[in-house]
């Protein structure tokens, strides 16, 4: 590699057993997950929680309180967030991301237009979900 040009930074570079611990890679926790069915492991993987809590926080970030912009700007702008997280994280184990990302959406959805349209209640049965990934248009997490 010195040939090239490219030295290796001792303190970033380290050896890991992907069997027998789990490590952070490239936003992706790579690591030993075990099949619900047979109890056998496998190499697992999946979204890091650091890179959940990073998209959980750029939606928070879009669908503030002070936004004024129009439902279908914000919803673009929601949509076009969680289609690049989404592309960019299918492979492996990715269901309970994406299931943890859609309600985490769905509750921030439903407390902003609750809040915008100045409803006293928790907005469930205005904003249920079919209504906020249907009709609303907010784009829902699934594997392909």
């Amino acid at each position: 590699m010195s040939r090239i040009g490219l030295t290796l930074n001792e303190q970033k570079t380290s050896i890991r057993d992907a069997l027998a611990e789990d490590f952070d890679f490239l936003g992706y926790t790579f690591g030993p997950r075990y099949w619900w069915k047979t109890g056998q492991p496998y190499t697992a993987a999946r979204p890091s929680q650091k890179s959940i809590q990073r998209l959980t926080a750029g939606v928070y970030e879009l669908l503030k309180p002070c936004e004024q912009g129009q439902w279908p700007e914000v919803c673009q702008r929601l949509n076009a967030k969680l289609q690049g997280w989404q592309n960019y994280f299918c492979y492996g184990s990715v269901a309970r991301g994406y299931h943890i990302v859609n309600r985490y959406v769905e509750q921030r959805v439903r407390q902003f237009l609750r809040r915008r349209h100045k409803h006293s209640t928790r907005g469930t049965h205005r904003y249920p979900a079919q209504q906020i990934f249907g009709g609303l248009g907010v784009h829902r997490l699934a594997r392909r």
